[in-house]
This record gives structure tokens, sequence and C-alpha cells, in this order.
């Protein structure tokens, strides 16, 4: 049986991301194709091929569209995932989550909406890794 369904999306990410480094800070549009990690800060929207890790450190202000989504740091807007959203147990965030599928760590806060897209079944999962997005 392949274990590639069970399987999280930071561990299918391939090739060097783009990096927003702790201490930068971005305002405006971003576009691109590809994997970005932000340890930054960012305030603006996204519209991005690829899947977008907001680390521990990181904090976004505006809206998130993206193919997939990882949050580890401070969200304030909305997240519109066209595949999957995992949120760790070190996220904050405040605003509407919504993706084909969404699997939320405990100890994570969210306040807003989660919304899935996809036609599957909720499936549970136990995270039984130490904090690896930094």
């Amino acid at each position: 049986m392949s274990d590639s369904r069970l399987r999280r999306t930071r561990d299918r990410t391939s090739g060097p991301a783009t990096l927003i480094s702790e201490g930068c800070k971005i305002v405006g549009l971003i576009t691109g194709s590809g994997d970005f990690l932000v340890n930054g800060e960012v305030e603006g929207e996204c519209d991005l091929r690829g899947t977008l890790t907001l680390a521990r450190n990181g904090i976004w202000n505006g809206a998130i569209k993206a193919d997939d989504v990882i949050v580890a740091g401070r969200l304030d807007g909305d997240i519109e995932a066209r595949g999957k959203v995992e949120i760790t147990d070190t996220a904050r965030i405040t605003g509407t989550v919504a993706g084909e599928a969404i699997a939320v760590a405990e100890g994570a806060v969210v306040e807003g909406v989660m919304k899935t897209t996809g036609k599957s079944e909720p499936m549970p999962f136990v995270e039984k890794r130490q904090r690896s997005v930094d």
C-alpha cells in the first residue's frame, strides 16, 4: 500500500523554495510559481502556483491564494487553497480558511470559518512529529 496519501504537504515539496527571511517585510501582491517559505512579514495578497509555507516566525496580513498552504505562524486574512491546507500547532489564524482538505493540529488557534471544498469524508490524524516548520 502506498503511503503517499498519508504524507503531509511539506513532506512532498520539491526543489528550493523562494525564501522571505526573518527581518524582511514585503508589501503588495506576490505572484509566481514554485514553493514559497515566509519567515518574515508580508502585508498584501498572493496568487501562487505551488505551496506557500508561513513558518512559525512568519506574519501575513492579507489574503493567501495558492495550490497548497501550510501555516505555522500568524495570519490575519483569508486562505483559498486549490488543494490542501495544513495548520500546525503554532498557527494563529484570524479569517476564513478554504481548501480541498484541511488538517488542523492540536494547539492551533483559528478564529473564523473553515470550509472544505473536496468531496472526501473527513479523516482524523494525530501529529506525531516534532515541530519542523521554522
